[in-house]
């Protein structure tokens, strides 16, 4: 995207490494942090909100957040168990067989739009990179990964179009060292998902690029071995207690942790919801909270450049009310209605009403629409992708 003037969002609590700056100045890189406005800069006054680095979701399943929370009893000791319930109603439940039914880039925008509309900007998909990933997508969908789905699926079908789970240690050998290698490892709290971390050392494949999502069955000594190797995690809580009544503590990991929200299958409506999870769950403080959406996040995926607000770094921001006095307290606090502003590489992409005018700054078309009741304004092609969309996203309405 390209535009004649930079924006500059003034009275502001800009969030950087460094403190809280009053403004930020950027195009699709971040220019300048608490400097005035220059002359036939675009000005946006956001009124003392947090301006925090655009989300980062280290874990989805995007073709699969349009069927809703599905279980079969109220407590899995393993996720194995909970794969065994679903499969034969793939095939007779109708309404299970209906939601697959749609399109699968309309199922992969759905798990987008969910994502966007809470302030994430960069998500971690965890299947394949479907080629209707490079189109239609409002967000950045991570590109340079590999992944396996768990020991559980490596010869059965896991994907959307029935990819199988695939080989771990043949998938991980096959990932550069550089991209980060995505598998559920220990979903569940038996004795056979509190094994798998060895086994996966056993195998060569607990490296610094390896991220373990859930975690659930790890015990000290298997996060001391994550630790030595210095592998990352993902924590999933809102579907770690749907399914097992239980999630990890991340403050005894020892390890970098980032937060994801699974598929709303099991996980929760959203980032911004999971962090309410997480943060009644655990005794995380929000500011590290905040980090494990952004700064950690962004590190867990290989992605230094994200997660955060710095001169010279993509322009990918969120914007939320300043409710509270310091950044992760607001964080906490915000639901999806809440969100003011969000740019993906300085273009924007959602806004307040009362900042709508940096859609005119940046030369780009919008449309009004309504999230959970509360009037936003659109990039417009996302609004027309909206109305296009064969799957309705509750709470949204862009006519």
């Amino acid at each position: 995207m390209i535009w004649t003037s930079a924006v500059t969002l003034t009275n502001a609590r800009v969030v950087t490494g460094e403190g809280t700056a009053e403004s930020v100045r950027f195009a699709s890189r971040v220019l300048a942090i608490g400097d005035p406005p220059r002359p036939g800069d675009a000005v946006v006054d956001v009124r003392g909100s947090f301006v925090l680095p655009g989300l980062v979701n280290a874990h989805d399943h995007l073709e699969l957040n349009h069927y809703g929370r599905i279980k079969f009893r109220d407590r899995y000791g393993n996720a194995s168990e909970w794969i065994g319930d679903m499969r034969p109603r793939l095939a007779d439940d109708a309404a299970i067989r209906k939601a697959g039914s749609h399109p699968l880039s309309d199922r992969l925008f759905v798990g987008a739009l969910k994502n966007v509309l809470s302030g994430v900007t960069t998500v971690a998909h965890h299947n394949p990179f479907y080629s209707e990933l490079r189109r239609d997508m409002p967000l950045r969908v991570l590109r340079k990964y590999g992944w396996a789905h768990s020991f559980l699926l490596q010869d059965r079908a896991a994907g959307a179009r029935g990819e199988r789970g695939g080989d771990v240690q043949r998938r991980f050998r096959s990932t550069p060292a550089s991209a980060p290698f995505f598998v559920h490892i220990a979903e569940g709290v038996d004795a056979a998902a509190s094994g798998e971390v060895e086994r996966l050392e056993s195998l060569g494949c607990l490296a610094p690029n390896t991220v373990l999502v859930h975690g659930v069955g790890i015990d000290a000594g298997g996060w001391r071995r994550v630790a030595s190797a210095r592998a990352g995690a993902v924590w999933c809580p809102a579907s770690n207690m749907f399914l097992f009544g239980r999630t990890i503590d991340p403050s005894r990991t020892e390890t970098n942790v980032a937060i994801g929200t699974d598929s709303r299958l099991t996980g929760s409506r959203d980032l911004l919801e999971e962090l309410c999870v997480a943060y009644e769950t655990s005794s995380v403080p929000p500011a590290h909270l905040l980090a494990m959406v952004t700064v950690d996040a962004a590190a867990t995926i290989r992605q230094p450049q994200l997660g955060r607000v710095a001169v010279g770094a993509p322009a990918d921001l969120l914007v939320i009310p300043g409710v509270a006095a310091e950044p992760g307290q607001a964080l906490v606090a915000t639901a999806r209605r809440d969100v003011e502003l969000v740019t993906i590489g300085g273009r924007p992409i959602l806004a307040h009403p009362g900042l709508a005018g940096i859609f005119n700054g940046c030369r780009t078309r919008s449309r009004p629409i309504h999230v959970d009741g509360a009037p936003k304004v659109a990039d417009a092609a996302l609004a027309r992708r909206i109305d296009d969309c064969s799957i309705v996203e509750p709470g949204v309405a862009a006519r």
